[in-house]
């Protein structure tokens, strides 16, 4: 049990995934602001008028100032997975390459080798003949 195990937080942790043993942490929300309706006194109807459109526009700044927050960019973790698991498999590639270029060089010494012995045998029958 460990990092290759699914059900184990260490699992879950090396592939990525999120479950009942690792639980997402929540994001922090921001507040959104909520403008308050001014209270209404007992004045005429244009001195209300007035005073509502110059308050109305403020409270519509603060909201988008506060609302507007850049998100930071995160790759999902399938992404980041997905791209350990290709380097992984180039790596293996270059290995098994690495691998048959050694056996090919071993194979080429055992056929040099074998060559001069026959030279050798022929080099040794050669002056018996003589």
């Amino acid at each position: 049990m460990g990092k290759g195990d699914k059900k184990t937080k260490r699992g879950k942790i090396i592939i990525g995934s999120y479950g009942v043993k690792r639980q997402k942490k929540k994001k922090n929300a921001i507040p959104e602001v909520v403008a308050k309706p001014a209270k209404k006194k007992a004045a005429p109807k244009a001195a209300e008028e007035k005073k509502v459109k110059k308050a109305a526009p403020k409270a519509k700044k603060t909201e988008e100032k506060k609302v507007v927050a850049p998100e930071p960019k995160v790759e999902a973790p399938e992404k980041v997975v997905a791209v350990k698991k290709e380097e992984k498999k180039k790596e293996e590639v270059k290995k098994e390459e690495v691998k048959k270029e050694k056996v090919k060089k071993e194979e080429v010494k055992a056929e040099e080798k074998k060559e001069e012995k026959k030279e050798e045998k022929k080099e040794e029958k050669e002056p018996e003949k003589k």
